[in-house]
């Protein structure tokens, strides 16, 4: 499981960063931070950010999977960081603005989480486009016990994945949910063992990664605007999007192949 010497690792002191799949099209950041369980700290995130615009600007690039260790994704934000600030800093400096980063990358992010997810934790998964569980994966809002509220999504990516009664339990008491029942209420797609978590991860982003990348952004788009727009606009913005992929080489390019029988060779134009 240990990784080989990315070529960015002098840059970063808190995440690992390759790319992975047999074509090396799968960005990939490993959370690393491990006697501190991958707590968030602003340095982390920031580097999280950075290895996300360069991936985001590398055409090679398809897809890209976050992953923690296997006893923890991250389990929660740096609260030594946070124990003395202030309500005036906080506002002042718009504190955790730049950990929205994640939900704004145009290229599809699988999260592969093992072990804990928790409060920041659980919030940077959920930023993600796609969870892929490990069988001890738990994930929870824990913020409540500390005298505070989750701050960067898990009030409202948790509730619209998971819905209304099970979100408000989470945030109300703390309490956490195991790989199970995150996946019967909707919060992750795949449950592995493991040991082959990131394997399934990186699979999963590969066969994204295969597709055009420019009509996967279009997908992406999409699906996020089911979230901000109501169902005639939502499905006024797919009609849009679904037009538009008539003006690209992929689109005449994947038909064609599909009428000739043949594999498609995408461009990403």
């Amino acid at each position: 499981n240990s990784l080989k010497a990315p070529t960015t690792s002098g840059q970063y002191e808190y995440i690992l960063v390759e790319k992975r799949g047999e074509n090396s099209n799968v960005g990939f950041i490993q959370l690393n931070r491990p006697k501190a369980l991958n707590a968030l700290c602003d340095g982390l995130m920031r580097e999280v950010g950075q290895a996300l615009d360069a991936f985001e600007v590398d055409s090679g690039v398809g897809a890209i999977v976050i992953t923690g260790s296997d006893r923890a994704f991250a389990a929660g934000a740096d609260i030594k960081e946070m124990q003395n600030r202030t309500f005036q800093e906080c506002y002042g400096g718009n504190f955790l603005a730049h950990w929205n980063r994640v939900s704004t990358v145009k290229k599809p992010v699988i999260a592969a989480v093992n072990g804990f997810a928790l409060g920041g934790g659980c919030e940077l998964a959920m930023m993600c486009d796609i969870i892929y569980a490990g069988e001890k994966a738990q994930f929870g809002q824990p913020e409540i016990l500390l005298g505070t509220i989750p701050g960067a999504g898990g009030t409202q990516r948790l509730t619209r994945a998971v819905g209304k009664s099970l979100a408000m339990e989470m945030v109300l008491t703390g309490d956490r949910i195991n790989a199970q029942e995150a996946k019967q209420s909707g919060l992750v797609s795949k449950i592995c063992p493991v040991d082959q978590l990131v394997t399934e991860a990186v699979k999963c982003g590969e066969k994204i990664a295969s597709n055009s990348k420019l009509v996967s952004a279009m997908a992406k788009e999409a699906v996020n605007a089911a979230y901000e727009l109501t169902l005639a606009e939502g499905n006024r913005l797919e009609k849009r999007l679904f037009h538009a992929t008539f003006a690209t080489d992929d689109r005449k390019e994947g038909m064609t192949a599909f009428v000739e029988k043949r594999k498609a060779s995408f461009q990403d134009k």
